[in-house]
């Protein structure tokens, strides 16, 4: 059934692969299978697996794109290995992306992946979110800011939207808690710059459980405050 994954990539979410990018998504899941042999990058290691939970996991993020957007400025945070930054660089050659991972063998991994795909216009930062977040060369720079299941959502606002420009979208990947989650993120969503935009049911082949795009809009600038610093988002997070 997934040797021919990429077609569901069409069939939900719109894209089309042509031959080049098939060929990096098969260097991709390859360099990850080898690597996974050696080091713990990530606990799916079958083929299945790889093309569904993560290649189309990731592209289903394009759901919570603006339409006219065709050459994003992204952000991952949390990147681990390279999801779901990398699989949208595939989709969207000519966008510029940052891969964010503290952990150094993963964000060793990402730097090698770009170069053996010939990615361009990738920079790989083993800095962490809140150290980005207050960078003048990150802060309200990106177009989408992106994460998935890292940390509760009142955390990853106050990590992403700072990264955001004005009406830019962060787009936050969460399972069957993603309205909960959404509900007690209001206030740190409003204190952020942000707007719950919408939440977006995606469709994965074959995969049971809930899985929604929370898309958040951002209206007006993040405070120069936040996000804070390293730890004390996770820590103490924002509340209702």
């Amino acid at each position: 059934m997934t040797s021919r994954w990429y077609e569901y990539a069409e069939a939900l979410y719109g894209i089309a692969l042509n031959d080049a990018q098939l060929a990096q998504f098969a260097d991709y899941e390859t360099m990850l299978t080898d690597w996974n042999a050696r080091f713990n990058l990530t606990a799916i290691r079958d083929l299945d697996g790889i093309r569904i939970k993560h290649f189309l996991d990731s592209l289903s993020c394009v759901l919570g794109f603006p339409e006219e957007l065709d050459t994003p400025a992204m952000i991952d945070i949390g990147t681990g290995a390279g999801f779901p930054g990398v699989p949208l660089k595939i989709a969207y050659p000519n966008s510029f992306l940052t891969l964010v991972e503290s952990i150094k063998k993963k964000a060793n991994f990402c730097e090698e992946l770009t170069r053996v795909l010939g990615l361009k216009r990738v920079l790989v930062s083993s800095e962490r979110a809140e150290t980005i977040g207050q960078d003048w060369e990150h802060r309200e720079f990106y177009d989408i800011a992106l994460a998935r299941a890292v940390a509760g959502m009142p955390t990853l606002v106050e990590y992403l939207l700072p990264l955001v420009k004005v009406g830019g979208r962060t787009i936050l990947q969460k399972g069957d808690s993603a309205m909960e989650e959404a509900d007690a993120a209001r206030n740190a969503i409003r204190l952020f710059g942000g707007e719950l935009l919408e939440i977006i049911p995606v469709e994965l082949p074959e995969v049971d459980g809930e899985r929604y795009l929370v898309v958040i809009e951002k209206v007006k600038p993040t405070p120069p405050e936040f996000p804070r610093a390293v730890g004390v988002p996770s820590k103490s997070p924002v509340r209702n």
